[in-house]
């Protein structure tokens, strides 16, 4: 069994392909919250993220060589940071795409009282959801060969599917519930404010994730 406190060629490439898309999508993300700031910063996100994250990641292996589950950790908050920025960044672009090419807004309605902020923010989720896993069971918690024969990979995917229908419940839900009920402050507009939605959503299906992903999904 490899050492996973080792950190390997494969962790950095994972680092920078991480880094990548975390430059990437946090670009829409500033355009949605200020663009004043978007113009800014926009040259500078994604060389940032290409050599922070492979840089935080040696750190964290340096660190784990005296407390060990640092390096486990370090990898879990790299890959919730960016399939935070994967749910933020397709809501981003999602709502732009709509807003641009069909002249939908994000608060008009959909059906009933449901909005398309709603479908928006699910089709986000899911696309987030699918990219945790794969990026937890193939690196966070990796297992090797014989590991992976043991634990069943249809029976796992079938935990981690429950486990995150509940997730997207409480993540679409809650951010629903903040873009619509209550009223954005400080001027935000509803860009702003969906994407603040679209945060209280992630943390609160993050920490239901977190637990379901540890102590059931990928449980040793």
């Amino acid at each position: 069994m490899e050492n996973k406190n080792v950190l390997t060629r494969r962790d950095l490439y994972l680092g920078l392909l991480a880094g990548l898309i975390i430059g990437l999508l946090a670009l829409p993300v500033i355009k949605a919250a200020k663009e004043s700031l978007y113009n800014q910063l926009a040259v500078f996100l994604v060389p940032f993220f290409l050599l922070a994250v492979p840089i935080g990641l040696v750190i964290a292996n340096w660190i784990s060589k005296k407390i060990a589950v640092v390096w486990q950790i370090s990898k879990f908050i790299v890959i919730g940071g960016m399939n935070t920025l994967v749910d933020l960044g397709v809501l981003s672009l999602i709502t732009f795409a709509f807003r641009s090419f069909f002249g939908i807004q994000s608060k008009d309605i959909l059906i009933f009282t449901l909005t398309f902020y709603s479908l928006f923010k699910a089709t986000s989720f899911i696309v987030a959801n699918i990219s945790s896993y794969y990026w937890n069971k193939y690196w966070t918690f990796h297992k090797d060969s014989s590991e992976e024969k043991e634990g069943g990979n249809g029976a796992k995917f079938l935990q981690f599917f429950l486990v995150s229908i509940i997730g997207f419940v409480i993540n679409v839900l809650v951010a629903s519930y903040v873009f619509k009920a209550i009223h954005p402050f400080d001027g935000l507009n509803p860009d702003q404010w969906g994407l603040i939605g679209a945060a209280c959503g992630s943390i609160a299906g993050l920490a239901w994730n977190f637990l379901g992903y540890k102590f059931i999904v990928f449980k040793k």
